[in-house]
């Protein structure tokens, strides 16, 4: 018995000493820095910037948000016209972190030119717009598409790092480390305050930049030896992922979960872009009380990550993915229906640890389901799956806002309960797995 308790003890320390190699702190920072990014520049401050500039009554808030939905579905749609070719360059030539330093480094470029055209005084107008508007809008476009073509890679470098039985712990540790990295981001709002919201825009590509270090740094990468006698041509990308499409419709399961994946991302994506106006429009929370509420969701979603980390591991991705999928459709109910802020707080608290929870068992269970010589492949397509979702949402979203928009406020309520019907069609393909598949 004494035997036993000490071999379980050993094999708990061995878990927790796994987490302290520096290739897997250098990832996990990587998850801290890009955290900074998605939550300063995507959901929190650019929104509140943009409807700082447009949003001057009901009506013109509706429009912002059709502005800020419409940024974000341009952004992933150039993902999907790029990302099929990622997962083909990861397979050929086996090089990640190669990527992931141009990519981020082009993100924080383009962040801190944000930041620099809001300070420009340009008089003119493109299609009524003001020039310095458009160029923010567009630098957060092309910020935004290279910070999410970074995580191409960036989640594919997670079957590195440990065994296959491991992974779901290192996801989860990953995640949880990356939503530390929401805290930190948000003191910039000690800087910043309730006004003049783009003054966080080059503070954060700087903590973006630096957190970003150690995994350029510390991780090696693993080019392929075997050559490739012709370069891959952009169509050959598409030719090659076409056929990698033909070929998990005959994986069954993958190919089910994809389509379920499709619609719970593009649900959660849309949660993440509009939540600060959306909180500004119907509870009318100011700057500081949305960062409030976004750091009691942050700490759901690093406490959920944690957790979801051992459950996946203890009854399998499949079930876990279900139990988050679930928590989503209640947290985005409460959302819609809201009619006072302690609603909305339950509803952030939930919606933290659905999303935190659902990158790590999804990660997770895509690693189970994938063969590993196609595995690069087959997160690529996961990853322009995910991203086309990431259009419609916002889009629908953003339709709705506008055709709406004299109605004030219900116009955003509609607009969150299109995400209601987007999760239920996921939970539905999610159901026609059976457990004895997996």
């Amino acid at each position: 018995m004494e035997i036993e308790r000490g071999l379980k003890k050993k094999k708990g320390n061995q878990s927790w000493k796994a987490y302290l190699t520096l290739p897997i702190i250098s990832w996990a920072l990587y998850d801290f820095a890009n955290t900074i990014f998605s939550s300063n520049i995507n959901t929190i401050f650019w929104p509140f910037y943009m409807q700082e500039i447009i949003g001057n009554n009901e009506v013109q808030e509706q429009l912002a948000n059709t502005f800020i939905a419409y940024a974000n579905s341009i952004a992933s749609f150039l993902l999907v016209i790029f990302s099929p070719l990622f997962g083909v360059l990861i397979d050929r030539t086996g090089r990640k972190k190669k990527y992931i330093v141009i990519f981020t480094l082009l993100s924080v470029s383009f962040t801190i030119l944000m930041g620099i055209f809001a300070e420009v005084n340009l008089t003119s107008t493109i299609m009524g717009v003001p020039l310095y508007l458009a160029l923010v809008i567009v630098s957060f476009i092309i910020a935004k598409f290279f910070f999410h073509s970074s995580l191409v890679f960036y989640d594919t470098m997670i079957a590195d790092l440990g065994k296959k039985e491991d992974v779901p712990l290192i996801s989860g540790f990953g995640v949880a480390i990356g939503y530390l990295g929401t805290l930190l981001g948000l003191t910039v709002y000690l800087y910043v305050g309730n006004s003049d919201f783009h003054h966080a825009f080059i503070p954060t590509a700087i903590l973006f930049l630096l957190f970003s270090l150690p995994l350029f740094f510390f991780i090696k990468d693993n080019p392929k030896k075997v050559q490739v006698e012709n370069k891959a041509s952009f169509l050959s990308g598409y030719k090659e992922i076409y056929k990698t499409f033909k070929e998990i419709k005959s994986h069954r399961v993958i190919f089910t979960f994809m389509i379920a994946y499709f619609f719970l991302n593009d649900a959660l994506a849309t949660t993440i872009a509009m939540m600060a106006p959306y909180a500004s429009t119907i509870v009318g929370f100011s700057a500081g009380e949305f960062i409030l509420l976004y750091l009691v969701s942050t700490v759901s979603s690093i406490i959920g990550s944690f957790i979801f980390g051992y459950i996946t591991k203890s009854v399998g991705a499949y079930r876990a993915i279900r139990y988050v999928s679930l928590l989503l459709l209640v947290a985005l109910i409460i959302g819609t229906f809201a009619v006072n802020a302690w609603m909305f707080w339950i509803a952030g608290s939930m919606f933290g640890i659905a999303l935190g929870s659902m990158w790590v068992t999804s990660r997770t269970y895509i690693v189970e389901l994938t063969p590993e010589d196609k595995r690069g492949q087959f997160f690529g397509l996961f990853a322009f799956s995910g991203k086309v979702s990431s259009i419609i949402g916002p889009f629908i979203f953003g339709t709705i806002t506008y055709l709406l928009a004299s109605h004030g406020s219900i116009a955003s309520r509609f607009g969150m309960g299109s995400l209601i019907v987007l999760t239920l069609v996921g939970l539905f393909f999610l159901n026609r797995i059976k457990p004895e598949e997996n």
